[in-house]
């Protein structure tokens, strides 16, 4: 079919028999009227810039939902901060091995890697604000038992109770975020999640090695005591609403977020007709992501999180302290400058997110954390050549701040956002859980292999870690979109096009 451009005449349209037209350009608001495209599959999709999502006005409501949200996004960065800076203090006091240490460590992502898979499904199940809940109660458990734990066995319980928690975050919180915003300023908000897990990480390096290790746990419980109250005085995603066919609480909630004066109406009836749309085409469930229309958004969400994980943040972030330490630098001073720099960075993204775009943030953030892994990597070279031994700590340091911090500037939290931005509501738990899966399981290969690749070459661990990340720049490059500012049902539908 030709290209085609139609007035929009109302506020609530529906294709169901154009099967065979095909997503074939963005069209544009011109001479006062506003107009819709056919999408992929046959349906319409609106175009324009709506004034119902593109002026929505930035409620209490947003603001409140969102940090109350997020709180659940500091637990997670301060259970991933901890292990570090706390190992001085619990193998002391406990009387632990390193190599129990190093179980207790990553025990954490396989927990998560077990939450990951419940996420999305417990998410779509019991609703964004109850996922929430209860992710809060197994952090709760774990930070006590690591907090009380007089042996490894409690420490290994209370950090894999842990690591389910935060498995169930990883998906909740972001997808909550992203459906109760306005496109205009979704990339700032949804950028709080990145925000707050970097200062929950920045928080335990700062100031891990100054306080006692149980203290530490304790601190990790006060954002879940604190959400859990506040989760009832936020509404749930009306895109979640709209999905299980609540439509009077989904007006509700729509109507709430946006102001109790504000006109919903448009943007009601194409967030229902959209959700409408999706369940006509496909069912749910995880055989349905393997469908040829979401091909494209499922490389991009597990193709970023692959080069994430696999390009050693949880290995820089982990084993901090032993990479310091191995290169003759204080892992306390070390750790503290990286939980400033790291802070810096992360409030610098959430600052520029919604300015520059998703795209380019990603490209200089993965480019600069190639670079921290060459730099780390030349250290160690000097170090076994005994070649500049007496700036080897002082590039490892510049190596590894610099790695953490470009990392935080946008490859740490910007994947999450594209997460949420480009599954339609109908995959979007399945294919969470997937793309959350996928970061544990990459997070336990990289924690477990760490000591291994680092004892067999130093230089080479971080060597391969930077090749990983240089392939990651061709695959920003080459692949992903930039989401910036369009509708999430405009995203979703131009990423099942041709």
């Amino acid at each position: 079919m030709e290209e085609g451009r139609v007035p929009m005449l109302s506020s609530s349209i529906s294709v169901k028999s154009a099967e065979n037209i095909r997503l074939t350009s963005s069209v544009s608001l011109k001479s006062g009227e506003s107009f819709i495209r056919f999408g992929s599959e046959g349906v319409l999709i609106s175009d324009f810039e709506d004034p119902s999502t593109e002026s929505s006005p930035i409620t209490f409501k947003i603001v409140f939902s969102s940090l109350v949200a997020v709180c659940g996004s500091y637990v997670y960065g301060h259970a991933v901060g901890y292990s570090s800076p706390a190992q001085e203090g619990i193998m002391d006091d406990l009387g632990i091995t390193s190599k129990q240490y190093s179980v207790f460590s990553s025990i954490l992502t396989v927990g998560a890697m077990l939450g990951s898979v419940m996420s999305g499904r417990v998410a779509d199940f019991v609703g964004r604000r109850a996922a929430m809940g209860i992710s809060q109660l197994f952090c709760i458990f774990g930070w006590l038992s690591i907090m009380l734990a007089e042996n490894s066995l409690w420490l290994d319980i209370g950090r894999f109770v842990l690591g389910c928690g935060i498995g169930l975050v990883s998906y909740a919180v972001p997808i909550y975020v992203a459906e109760i915003t306005p496109r205009k300023v979704r990339g700032t908000f949804t950028a709080l999640n990145p925000l707050l897990m970097g200062f929950g990480q920045s928080f335990a390096f700062l100031f891990g090695p100054l306080i006692n290790w149980r203290i530490l746990a304790l601190i990790g419980i006060i954002p879940g005591v604190i959400q859990l109250p506040c989760l009832f005085f936020i509404p749930e995603s009306p895109r979640w609403l709209a999905k299980v066919g609540k439509m009077k609480e989904f007006q509700a909630s729509l109507q709430s977020i946006r102001g109790e004066d504000f006109d919903i109406s448009q943007e009601a009836a194409e967030i229902e007709d959209y959700t409408n749309y999706l369940k006509e085409i496909s069912g749910d469930g995880i055989l349905s992501l393997f469908q040829r229309k979401y091909a494209r958004s499922l490389i991009v969400g597990v193709g970023l999180i692959v080069f994430q994980r696999f390009g050693g943040v949880y290995g820089f972030l982990f084993y901090a302290s032993t990479i310091f330490e191995s290169a003759g630098f204080s892992s306390s001073i070390g750790t503290i400058i990286a939980g400033v720099v790291q802070v810096v960075t992360t409030t610098l993204g959430l600052i520029l997110i919604d300015r520059s775009g998703r795209r380019p943030m990603l490209l200089v953030s993965t480019v600069g954390a190639c670079v921290g892994c060459v730099i780390t990597a030349m250290a160690f070279i000097f170090k076994d050549l005994n070649f500049g031994t007496g700036v080897t700590g002082i590039l490892v340091l510049i190596g590894v701040v610099g790695y953490l911090g470009f990392l935080q500037l946008g490859l740490g939290g910007v994947p999450w956002i594209i997460m949420s931005e480009i599954f339609p509501i109908n995959i979007k738990g399945p294919a969470g859980s997937l793309v959350i899966l996928v970061s544990w399981t990459g997070s336990w290969v990289v924690s477990y292999s760490f000591d291994y690749l680092f004892e067999w070459s130093s230089a080479g661990t971080f060597l391969l870690y930077g090749v990983i990340c240089a392939l990651g720049v061709l695959f920003i490059a080459k692949l992903v979109p930039e989401t910036k500012g369009r509708a999430l049902e405009e995203i979703q539908a131009s990423m099942m096009g041709d």
